[in-house]
């Protein structure tokens, strides 16, 4: 257990240095205001409509970096700063949640396959490491192959279907921002100071993804092994 601590720890660490770095990139990029004066909601309301798509919402929501697309009814939620500010990391953010808005629909297969695997990650992200410990728990104490042993495979298979998720989710969010920053280029809705801005605004929060996957793989592979390891 002290290993798989210590992976959390550190995976805790990367994690903390990418969201704060993140957070230091959206205020510095703040700063820089548009030329053309659009606050975050008309930026996306514009990308939307470009893109032929005029049955999808753009609504405020409360918090910070809060903004997400929502694919159940079709709305696009800017955080309220996002929403209401007319700055390059407020048009990055705008653009980029439209992005998964086109992503959805155009049918883009990696976006589809993601939503699909939601509801069974809602559950197995919750259950798999607990089926996993009380697995191993169980099959020491019987010393052998064992129910125990059984259900903590189960667990990692659980564990895995939480991680493919996690690396699915990163050609989903690098898609959504190349869409957002082609747009932006190619409508001209961008200096080129505000497009550097936006651009590396979204690299910093496409690596929190990039994290978050490396987290769930260490975590799977730590378990395997302790599954599979104490087996043998």
């Amino acid at each position: 257990m002290i290993g798989y601590y210590i992976i959390l720890g550190l995976i805790a660490l990367v994690s903390f240095a990418v969201s704060s770095k993140l957070k230091s990139k959206f205020e510095q990029y703040s700063q820089i205001h548009l030329r053309n004066g659009m606050s975050g909601a008309e930026i996306a309301t514009q990308m939307l409509h470009d893109n032929g798509i005029y049955d999808v919402k753009v609504i405020s929501t409360p918090g910070q970096l809060t903004d997400h697309y929502n694919p159940a009814d079709k709305t696009v939620n800017l955080s309220e700063a996002v929403y209401n500010q007319r700055n390059a990391a407020a048009a990055a953010v705008a653009a980029h949640e439209c992005g998964h808005a086109v992503q959805h629909a155009t049918a883009y297969s990696m976006l589809q396959m993601r939503s699909k695997m939601v509801p069974i990650v809602n559950v197995s992200s919750t259950l798999s490491q607990w089926l996993i410990m009380g697995g191993l728990i169980l099959g020491i104490a019987s010393k052998g192959l064992s129910f125990g042993y059984i259900i903590a495979v189960v667990g990692l298979i659980l564990m895995a279907i939480a991680t493919v998720f996690s690396l699915i989710t990163l050609p989903v969010e690098y898609d959504a921002s190349n869409r957002a920053l082609a747009w932006l280029k190619n409508k001209n809705m961008v200096s080129q100071q505000e497009y550097a801005g936006a651009e590396d605004a979204l690299k910093w929060a496409a690596r929190t993804y990039v994290v978050a996957a490396i987290g769930a793989v260490a975590s799977m592979l730590y378990w395997a092994l302790q599954v599979f390891g104490r087996r043998d």
